[in-house]
């Protein structure tokens, strides 16, 4: 190529030529994420995850049982060196399977220890086992849940392990089988020879070829035998034509055979063959009892015998009968059924009859019935209804008079009006009824916690009629003490236990509820009244709506104020109350009361109040079920209370009390701890 660059020959023309640079090598440029690098990092990345795993992971040993299982670890990554496993903290699944075994699938939790030890066992397969018993057709039962059972020979599927089989046949001892179970659905036999349990008995007679019967059973064998007889005791008869039967009752023991001493079989001189209409007639021979019918006995030759067929409610049936020798008679007889007449009375009107389930019409009027028993029932809708059994009797007309109780009598009538506890303390059946509890506000003496309020009481109750001993107490905390009131004694049997907290009087009616198998009323946790359940018929304190029920209630009249009416004073020894004789013990006295009781007085020995009650106005005071607290005013059915609090009501004077507000009926006080003057009744709910 020319230089251009070199100037121009002599004479040659110099043109302007276009300017071309002169052209460069450019370099390329590699690109940064080259694939190696991208390997590399990868690796180095796998490197470093991997070791953070070694350094983080928990070394775990699955203990196998059995040791040839495949394991299975699903949940996250586990790594396995020879028998450890390196796993992140974590849950896991495992899955394990062997042969013989049943697949085994379990959720595991990795914790933080550096090594760790899972126990993993595999359980067996049932194993197959066949039984071959002798005697064959033996029954085979597998003690145990699944109900296993077969009738040998048998191949039975079993659960792996120790088992126990009961075998049993009839006329054979029973066997038991303690064996294992080798499993894994691997065969195995099981061999058993039960025992006989029965013996060969002997009965040389004279003539032989007698038939046997073993307790009324022929025995298909005649003698002399040998009778197979089961195990025990058994009455054994032989019978031959023309003989009298022969009975013996025999003891066998098993596998020991016994052979009886000869017998020689007498002549029967006739047989008497007895059937009645109906069956079950019982017949006597010459005044002998000898079996009901239908009946076959032998009777002696060439006499004449009395015979008499019998049966409740129908003509006995008197013959003679004379046989000859060998001689076989037949007698059947049609018993003519005796009948007598019952009178029926009853009310209310429209009541159904009913002879032994059988409806007669209305319950009214004169029915001729065989004399036997006859189940006799009166019906009508809405009443209780009449059962009794009756026999009528010929030549007479019985009555029966009959008034229907309507349901809520019968159910009155089923509650005993007084019962009594395994104490012997008599409870008295109250309620239920209405009562406007508190007093007006007009009243002199009244507190302001008295608050009027109407309540119905709905359910039937039973209410002690003395109040707890001390003698009763005792029993139930024999190391209790009421203890004096100065020089006075308050401990005496029969005194009103005082000093008694409300949650010791609780405490005492459950443990009278234990004695005498009821249901505790309170709920009790370590030694503590913790609550109530109102379901329960066990004793308790009566409430507050009950006790002011049974001590104001008068059916027809107001409320009472006072125990014995509206004025003070009260009638001399109408109850022990802050009396004269109290007068240096007590702040206030009544006066020109006297009841000669200075402190607590013996249990009932004033006159009871009009239900029937004693002391429920004087006395002690008395602890009632009720939290204390101060009434809103509204209509209450059955109260009981509110649920928790500190204090319990105390309702009631006692010996101590002698101004107005303490002797009202509605008085109310409070408290936690016992009292020299505070005791307590009992209560239960009747239903």
């Amino acid at each position: 190529m020319n230089d251009q660059t070199q100037p121009a020959a002599h004479g040659d023309e110099i043109a302007a030529v276009r300017f071309r640079p002169t052209p460069t090598a450019t370099a390329k440029r590699r690109p940064w994420l080259s694939p190696w690098r991208i390997a590399a990092a990868l690796v180095l990345a796998a490197v470093g995850w991997f070791l953070w795993f070694i350094f983080t992971a928990k070394s775990v040993s699955f203990e196998v049982t059995p040791s040839t299982a495949r394991l299975d670890v699903d949940g996250g990554f586990a790594f396995r060196l020879g028998d450890i496993y390196l796993m992140r903290e974590g849950a896991y699944r495992v899955r394990a399977r062997a042969e013989g075994f049943v697949d085994f699938s379990q959720r595991i939790a990795v914790g933080s220890d550096r090594n760790q030890a899972v126990p993993l066992a595999l359980t067996r397969l049932p194993g197959r086992v066949t039984f071959e018993i002798d005697p064959p057709g033996a029954t085979v039962v597998v003690v145990g849940p699944e109900g296993l059972r077969g009738t040998a020979p048998v191949t039975l599927r079993i659960p792996a392990g120790p088992q126990t089989v009961r075998i049993t046949e009839p006329r054979y001892q029973d066997g038991v089988v303690e064996f294992d179970v080798q499993g894994r659905e691997q065969s195995q036999t099981v061999t058993f020879a039960l025992l006989p349990n029965w013996a060969d008995v002997t009965i040389p007679t004279t003539p032989s070829g007698a038939e046997v019967r073993i307790d009324d059973t022929p025995s298909d064998v005649v003698t002399p035998g040998p009778i197979p007889t089961p195990a025990g005791e058994h009455r054994i008869v032989v019978t031959a034509p023309g003989y009298k039967n022969w009975t013996d009752i025999v003891y066998v023991e098993a596998q020991q055979s016994v052979t009886l001493p000869p017998v020689v079989l007498e002549k029967a001189d006739g047989l008497l063959f007895v059937r009645s209409s109906p069956a079950g007639a019982g017949v006597t021979v010459g005044g002998v009892y000898v079996g009901t019918t239908p009946l076959e006995v032998g009777i002696d030759a060439g006499k004449t015998h009395d015979v008499t067929v019998l049966k409740v409610g129908y003509a006995p049936k008197n013959m003679s009968v004379s046989l000859a020798s060998g001689q076989r008679r037949r007698i059947e007889l049609s018993l003519t059924a005796l009948t007598g007449e019952l009178s029926v009375e009853s009310r209310p009107d429209g009541a159904e009859l009913w002879i032994d389930k059988e409806l007669r019409g209305a319950a009214r009027g004169v029915f001729t019935l065989p004399a036997v028993p006859h189940l006799v029932e009166i019906r009508k809708e809405g009443y209780a209804g009449y059962q009794n059994t009756v026999v009528p009797q010929p030549g007479f007309t019985q009555e029966l008079k009959v008034r229907l109780l309507t349901l809520e009598e019968a159910r009155l009538e089923r509650l005993r009006q007084v019962r009594s506890t395994g104490q012997g303390q008599e409870l008295v059946l109250l309620g239920p009824g209405t009562l406007r509890m508190g007093a007006s506000r007009r009243e002199p003496g009244r507190r302001a916690n008295e608050v009027l309020r109407d309540v119905d009481l709905t359910r039937l109750f039973y209410l002690s009629r003395h109040e707890v001993t001390n003698g009763q107490f005792r029993v139930f905390a024999t190391a209790h003490s009421s203890g004096q009131f100065g020089t006075r004694d308050l401990d005496l049997d029969e005194q009103p236990v005082v000093r008694v907290s409300w949650q010791e009087a609780a405490l005492y009616c459950n443990w009278l509820s234990g004695q005498d198998g009821l249901e505790p009323f309170y709920l009790e946790e370590f030694g503590k009244i913790t609550g109530f359940d109102s379901t329960a018929l066990g004793y308790r304190l009566p409430t507050e709506a009950e006790w002011a029920w049974t001590a104001r209630h008068v059916e027809g009249a107001k409320p009472l104020r006072f125990p014995w009416g509206d004025q003070l004073p009260p009638p001399n020894r109408h109850g022990n109350y802050a009396d004269q004789s109290a007068t240096h013990t007590v702040g206030r006295i009544i006066f020109g009361y006297n009841d000669n009781y200075i402190t607590s007085a013996p249990v009932g020995t004033f006159p009871p109040n009009q239900k029937g009650i004693y002391d429920i106005g004087g006395n002690v005071a008395e602890w009632v079920h009720d939290f204390y607290g101060i009434p809103n005013g509204s209509r209450a059915v059955d109260p009981l209370g509110s649920e928790k609090g500190e204090y319990h009501v105390i309702r009631g004077a006692s010996w101590m009390h002698g101004t107005v507000s303490d002797l009202r009926l509605s008085g109310r006080d409070y408290g936690i701890d016992g009292r020299p003057d505070v005791g307590f009744r009992i209560a239960r709910f009747a239903e």
